[in-house]
Parts: C-alpha cells; sequence; structure tokens
C-alpha cells in the first residue's frame, strides 16, 4: 500500500469560530493555521490527530454550506468519517455529541466496526468509527444493526 490514510478533508463553512468550537469542544481539534485568502475568505487549518486535518474554508458570498440534502445526495462527497483513537474515545465523543444535541443514542454495528453519526454546526453529516471489540470475524451487519454493547442505553433502536 502506498498511501497511509488521509492528509486532509475540505470544507466550506458559513462560521469558522463555530465550526472550529465544535470540533475543538467535541473531538479535540486544535487551529493550526490561518490564511487569508484575499477579499474572498480565509482558509484555516484545523487538525484533528494523527497530523490529519481539515482545511476549512468560510468564503465570502458562498452559501454551500448552508444546502442540505439527504445522504447520498449530497454530491461526490457525502460525509466526513473520523476515527478514534480508543473505544474510550468513541464513548467521550459520544456522550459530547449527544450532549450537544448533534447525535442520538444509537449506535450501528457494522461488524468490524462501531459507527455514529452526527450533525456539525453547518449541518455536515460525520460519522465516528472505532474497531467493534466485540466483532465476530468475518460478520458484517447492514446499516441499522444496534451495537449490543449499547442496546442498554436510553434511545437505542433496532
Amino acid at each position: 500500500m502506498l498511501l497511509d490514510g488521509f492528509n486532509h478533508v475540505a470544507i466550506l463553512t458559513a462560521d469558522t469560530g463555530r465550526f472550529v468550537e465544535f470540533y475543538r469542544d467535541v473531538f479535540g481539534a486544535e487551529v493550526t493555521g490561518e490564511q487569508r485568502m484575499g477579499h474572498e475568505g480565509v482558509l484555516t487549518f484545523v487538525e484533528i490527530g494523527g497530523r490529519r486535518e481539515i482545511n476549512l474554508f468560510e468564503l465570502t458570498g458562498n452559501a454551500e454550506a448552508q444546502r442540505q440534502t439527504p445522504m447520498f445526495g449530497r454530491g461526490r462527497i457525502d460525509h466526513l468519517g473520523l476515527q478514534a483513537a480508543s473505544l474510550d474515545a468513541f464513548d467521550a465523543i459520544r456522550r459530547r455529541l449527544i450532549d450537544r444535541g448533534a447525535a442520538d443514542e444509537f449506535v450501528t454495528d457494522f461488524g468490524p466496526v462501531l459507527s455514529l453519526f452526527f450533525r456539525d454546526p453547518d449541518g455536515l453529516e460525520g460519522e465516528v468509527c472505532v474497531p467493534n471489540p466485540d466483532a465476530v470475524p468475518g460478520q458484517f451487519n447492514a446499516p441499522g444493526t444496534p451495537a449490543a454493547r449499547y442496546a442498554a442505553s436510553p434511545g437505542q433502536a433496532g
């Protein structure tokens, strides 16, 4: 394999401060730099871990961040998938997202991974994934399969 992951994902926002606050408070992300783009706007570099970053663009007059469509109708890049550093980190992120009203309590068991979907302040859908400690080798589950370890949580539906 010649690659070891993503370097960055470029995202448009309507409000850099609000976006950065959300990703900092929920995921521990850090702003590592900013580049003014003349009158066009600003590019902010937001590190999300492991030298991976979000290149965040707030562009004058660009309303793309407000346009929302259902999953798989969003264009070539549909959503952002983030990898939790551990199951404990996944649980901490989950609590933070629920506390902010950015996610419900449902965790999907895809087999090899657990997954939690969220929506950020601009309405961008994201997903947090972590290896599933309860995985059965070779078993893959359909979307909507509830994770047994979270099934006792209030609001967990099947």
